[in-house]
């Protein structure tokens, strides 16, 4: 078998960004509920520490997957929305869902 480096290859490169179960649920969350704030995304997300909430949201945002909306100044609260590129995703996610529904239940 011939080993292909990650950089080379576009699923590999996907799989770094959006390749972690955290991920991709929050995604899930943020498609179906529209926008959230942190402690809706924290609630909705069974098992995700605020921490690692916290942590995949900065990655995603760095890599505009999501944006963040400030709603109000003072204090500073914002919601958390897919961007279109986080939209180019849900092909993925429903695929997922498909072969979960199919093959898992």
């Amino acid at each position: 078998m011939v080993k292909r480096p990650a950089k080379h290859c576009p699923i590999a490169r996907a799989l770094e960004l959006v390749g972690d179960r955290w991920t991709l649920l929050i995604l899930r969350d943020l498609h179906l509920e529209g926008p959230q704030k942190f402690h809706e995304l924290q609630d909705s997300v069974e098992g995700i520490g605020p921490t690692t909430l916290s942590d995949r949201l900065k990655v995603m945002l760095a890599n505009g997957i999501i944006e963040r909306r400030f709603y109000s100044d003072h204090p500073p609260r914002a919601e958390y929305l897919m961007t279109d590129k986080g939209r180019g995703l849900l092909p993925v996610l429903k695929a997922l869902k498909t072969w979960g529904g199919g093959h898992l239940s």
